[in-house]
């Protein structure tokens, strides 16, 4: 260890909570330098659905290197990034009769927001954008100002401007409607607030806390920036990719967004890649208008093309519903098992335990790496654990897990 803490920045963070090596992983599995094994409850933060070094994507990108495919190319043409649109257009689009155009940004998440939140306000002509408490869409500025995080807010070192904060669903307690203020201010032309660039939500607040919005609270999102000619811009780069039990987590929710945001899960294996959907009339970018040296990721287009296969038809996200709904029925059990209050939030295999405060959530992060079993915190103060293990588990290793984290809990 002594290497990292000599030399690498002071910035790092999961590190410090799962202090050892890793070395290898296969799926749900990671071992260290020192031949022990973990249970990853974690997934890479959303990035590993399919799991660690998935065979079949790993063939198709060691396949594609010894054909000598081509690497990098920015925004130029090839044969991966070709096959990659049409397979996704074929297996994702045009069943669900979704009609977009792809924008390969930078690979990384906050990439894909900054280009959202940069072509919104090109084509309205408009500054501002609502954002949503607890929300999570990245680091870089633009991002961050839509970000909730204080703690994230006072590392960017400038004023952090043009977002509008609105309460999410659910924060000013249940059935309380957190849109009529905002509402009424737009319907008053003397309120000093103006109609903004876009909306953008998440549908499950994911670093947030695992925080649900309900169909009719989003639907109501949707037809405020439709009734002011703001856009709708999801962000589902952590609970798309089938983590919901459907491809995109606001599939049945009854919204069309007009941006999508997609990074983490989409490259496959792990390989970044960001991809922007664009309602095709509102692709009004000038050729290099927002460019990146990274966005023409072709390994990740190999392996995100061989993910795909697990879209062909509906058995593979079938079995994501049943492991969400048999992860649910055992996160109950230990919820009422438990000695201390915890409120259970998520769906399909994304869940949340509130624990009620930092400290207890931490003690219960601690207590699973010492049942060699890796887990994290989301939410505020940290207070929420996060149970987000890869879709691909095995249903033995997926209950070895929830067994360990239960006996942490009890044991509170």
């Amino acid at each position: 260890m002594t290497v990292f803490e000599r030399y690498e920045s002071n910035v790092r963070g999961y590190s410090r909570t799962w202090p050892v090596v890793f070395d290898k992983a296969l799926n749900a599995k990671q071992w260290d330098v020192d031949g022990n094994e973990y249970i990853d409850f974690f997934s890479g933060a959303g990035v590993l659905n399919f799991g660690h070094n998935n065979p079949k994507l790993r063939k198709a990108m060691i396949d594609y290197l010894e054909a000598e495919g081509v690497t990098h190319s920015l925004d130029m043409h090839s044969r991966s990034k070709e096959q990659f649109i049409e397979r996704f257009v074929n297996t994702i689009l045009k069943p669900r009769k979704m009609d977009y155009k792809l924008q390969f940004t930078g690979p990384t998440g906050t990439n894909v927001v900054e280009a959202a939140l940069k072509l919104a306000r090109k084509v309205t002509g408009r500054r501002d954008v609502v954002a949503f408490t607890d929300g999570f869409h990245g680091m870089t500025l633009g991002a961050l100002a839509c970000t909730g995080n204080q703690k994230f807010h006072q590392a960017a070192g400038v004023d952090l401007n043009n977002v509008i904060r609105v309460p999410f669903d659910g924060y000013l307690g249940e059935g309380v409607d957190t849109l009529e203020p905002l509402r009424r201010a737009l319907e008053d032309t003397s309120s000093g607030i103006n109609p903004p660039a876009a909306f953008i939500l998440e549908t499950i607040q994911a670093e947030g806390g695992i925080n649900l919005a309900t169909k009719e609270w989003l639907q109501a999102v949707a037809k405020l920036a439709k009734d002011y000619g703001s856009l709708l811009i999801v962000d589902d780069i952590q609970a798309a990719v089938g983590r919901t039990g459907y491809y995109f987590s606001f599939e049945n929710l009854g919204i069309e967004p007009d941006l999508i945001c997609l990074a983490k899960g989409i490259g496959g294996y792990g390989i970044p890649m960001g991809v922007l959907l664009i309602k095709p009339e509102l692709d009004q970018w000038e050729p290099g208008e927002h460019t990146g040296t990274f966005r023409g990721q072709n390994l990740s287009f190999v392996a995100g093309t061989a993910a795909l296969d697990y879209f062909e038809n509906d058995e593979f996200l079938s079995e994501v519903r049943r492991k969400g709904e048999f992860t649910e029925e055992r996160l109950v059990k230990i919820v009422e098992a438990a000695k201390v209050d915890i409120e259970l939030r998520g769906t399909g295999m994304i869940h949340g335990l509130d624990m009620g405060t930092g400290e207890k959530a931490a003690a219960v992060v601690a207590k699973a790496f010492e049942q060699n079993l890796i887990i994290p915190t989301c939410g505020p103060s940290g207070r929420v654990v996060k149970v987000m293990p890869p879709l691909t588990i095995e249903d033995e290793l997926l209950i070895e897990g929830l067994d360990r984290l239960e006996k942490v809990i009890i044991s509170l």
